[in-house]
């Protein structure tokens, strides 16, 4: 196992489609390759990249041309391959391991909701040991799947699988992010499953996170890797800097608004990664549609997002100088002209 720590950024990278709804791989090839060139390391068939309307064939074959691009340039590639079946969550790590994955990032088991033992007996460790020359990382969100592997079982789980060195952390709970540095040391790795409060988790002393699994860093991989590599030694200031410049975007992953239609007034929520791949289409990278029945945002949505992007913008033009060189786009032009986001 040649990676040593979980550290930087980590791009949770989006599935692009074709207008008819296939795996756009040109589009994936093009955007693998600006992360590369941003200095991200690429998490792919994650709930970014809409794993949960890929087929396991469709999921590999995304491992597949990620692997195949970041083979001999350095980049780990920790792969998705989590389910609320373990037999499934097995048969895609296998899949996974034999195109080359240094990792795997497995989400507790959503729906059926499991205990905290049954998540560390019957998914975490019953992978883990299966895999011992591949790296685990359990990702806890339970807003989306509604149970969480507490802290005392990541404990023993590190514990018992050395392999189990890493947690992505989207609870939002930093009380519990603290307890888990606290319980399983320095000899571990915490990484942000909040664009949000990266910053937070790297500068609180009782946190020291390590990095994050980011969706902002789709359109600003540069910009985000220097965020945390600076926070990584101790440049507050400098990380501040960029986290101020990059918050208009943090605020978009998820957009809550009230949108009208059939003569009534309704509250939605546009969840991840519908507002990122919106932000991708509008300035001409490689995204396509939502697979259903995620969709298109409603049209206070698609302003709320474009204005965070405008506001991005106007703080830090020179952030988003990689973009516009790497996909030839005008981002000021694209961010002006309605048809793009219609």
């Amino acid at each position: 196992m040649e990676l040593e720590r979980f550290e930087g950024c980590w791009t949770a990278l989006v599935t692009p489609f074709t207008p008819s709804g296939e795996l756009d791989l040109q589009g994936l090839g093009r955007n693998v390759l600006y992360q590369i060139e941003g200095g991200a390391k690429l998490v792919p068939t994650g709930t970014t990249g809409e794993s949960p309307t890929l087929e396991w064939e469709e999921q590999l074959r995304v491992i597949k041309e990620v692997v195949e691009l970041a083979k001999g340039k350095g980049v780990p590639v920790m792969a998705g391959t989590g389910s609320n079946s373990t037999e499934e969550a097995l048969k895609g790590t296998r899949g996974a391991a034999e195109l080359g994955v240094e990792a795997v990032l497995l989400v507790d088991c959503y729906y059926n909701a499991p205990s905290t033992w049954e998540l560390r007996t019957g998914y975490y460790e019953v992978i883990a040991g299966e895999f011992p020359s591949l790296f685990v990382t359990p990702y806890i969100i339970p807003g989306r799947s509604g149970t969480q592997l507490e802290v005392e079982d990541l404990a023993i789980l590190h514990r018992k699988y050395r392999n189990v060195r890493s947690v992505k952390e989207a609870t939002g709970d930093l009380e519990r992010m603290a307890k888990t540095r606290r319980l399983l040391g320095e000899d571990f790795d915490i990484l942000s499953g909040d664009d949000g409060l990266t910053f937070e988790m790297m500068t609180r002393s009782d946190i020291r996170a390590q990095g994050v699994v980011s969706v902002i860093s789709n359109l600003l991989p540069g910009a985000v890797r220097e965020m945390v590599e600076a926070l990584a030694k101790g440049e507050v200031e400098r990380g501040r800097e960029l986290h101020e410049a990059l918050s208009p975007l943090f605020d978009v992953v998820t957009v809550k608004t009230e949108e009208e239609y059939d003569g009534f007034k309704v509250p939605c929520k546009f969840r991840n990664p519908t507002p990122i791949k919106t932000i991708m289409r509008g300035l001409g990278l490689p995204a396509g549609l939502c697979r259903s029945p995620l969709g298109k945002m409603g049209p206070k949505g698609v302003a709320k997002v474009r204005e965070a992007v405008k506001e991005a913008f106007e703080r830090k033009r020179e952030i988003f100088l990689p973009l516009e060189d790497f996909y030839g786009i005008k981002v000021e032009e694209r961010l002006s002209r309605d048809e793009y986001w219609s």
